[in-house]
């Protein structure tokens, strides 16, 4: 197919609108984030698709790229996703580092959407393009993030009225004691929500890690809404994927120490507490974690490299179907 043919979509989002545009040239089309918005944005883009002359040859939707907004891009990008449609979503860091490599300094709703169609037709010439697309999530995974995000929002204000009651004063303390027990209540009821989301949809996957010591409901809770490749890629994507595989940082005769960045910080966040209780309760990662100390390993590697052991393990497993099994692991380190 022609170029010509192929229809890059880029579009800004922001917390009350949409910014698409469909090449990095033309007019953009401004409209509200909301359904009724997203369902004119659909239509937008069918409607560039069907030709306007007799012969004319239809046009396709190769790319559309969002850029992640804090989960206002959410319900944009299931929708489009849910009508067949190939999307993309982007970190905002490497939308402006491409930004500025193309010598875009200036920055509107209109510059970052035509940016982002120019983006969205370098992915799909790339050789990650098909890596990069978005599969709609269930309805199980959906719900269970909702929680997740919840709870997360619950023990945040949490945290917050703890340190408020460390230097508050005696008038204040019976207020900020009451609101404090809300919280616990809510995040009581909040995980008592999770645990039976979990056993409903998905006991299969948890009766396998369900040995595993050190990974309790919350890890997999977030390994099972926010990480669903689990399984499904090999362990250097999945370590890239989460943020814990180590990068070259090299550059003519300089070899530069290997580091770890980028990747989903909630799940990294959740496997680093999952992977500190598993050092000192599983036997696989305790052994691995000693073995590593003893060779002279700082403690901070160790535990990223216990992080990315754990996690390698647990991919292995759910895309083999085999059970944890301590003796086995250890065994076959």
């Amino acid at each position: 197919m022609n170029a010509s043919e192929l229809i890059f979509v880029g579009i800004d989002v922001s917390k009350d609108s949409l910014e698409m545009a469909l090449d990095d040239k033309g007019k953009t089309l401004h409209i509200s984030n909301d359904e009724k918005g997203i369902a004119e944005l659909h239509a937008a883009i069918m409607l560039a698709c069907t030709p306007v002359e007799p012969n004319e040859v239809p046009r396709t939707v190769s790319a559309i790229v969002l850029e992640a907004t804090g989960g206002f891009e959410r319900k944009a990008a299931i929708a489009l996703c849910s009508a067949g449609l190939p999307v993309m979503v982007m970190n905002p860091r490497q939308a402006r580092d491409f930004a500025k490599s193309l010598g875009y300094l200036a920055k509107t709703d209109a510059i970052d959407a035509r940016v982002l169609s120019h983006f969205a037709r370098t992915l799909y010439h790339s050789d990650k393009g098909v890596q990069l697309l978005m599969h709609l999530p269930d309805a199980g995974q959906v719900a269970l993030h909702a929680l997740m995000i919840r709870r997360k929002q619950l023990v945040e204000m949490r945290v917050a009225e703890d340190n408020r009651f460390a230097m508050s004063e005696k008038a204040q303390r019976k207020s900020i004691d009451a609101v404090r027990k809300v919280l616990n209540k809510e995040i009581g009821k909040i995980e008592q929500d999770m645990d039976g989301h979990l056993k409903e949809h998905f006991a299969k996957q948890l009766k396998l890690i369900d040995k595993c010591k050190g990974i309790g409901p919350v890890t997999k809770a977030s390994l099972m809404a926010a990480l669903p490749e689990l399984g499904s890629l090999s362990h250097e994507q999945i370590a890239k994927l989460v943020g814990v595989a180590p990068l070259n940082c090299d550059s003519g005769t300089h070899k530069g120490k290997r580091i770890t960045w980028g990747g989903r910080a909630d799940v990294r966040c959740t496997l680093y507490m999952a992977t500190l209780s598993a050092m000192r309760y599983n036997s696989v990662i305790k052994t691995f974690y000693d073995r590593l100390i003893s060779k002279g390993k700082l403690k901070k590697v160790a535990i990223v490299a216990c992080m990315h052991k754990l996690l390698t393990i647990l991919n292995a497993i759910m895309k083999s179907g085999k059970p944890w099994d301590d003796e086995y692991l250890i065994k076959n380190p």
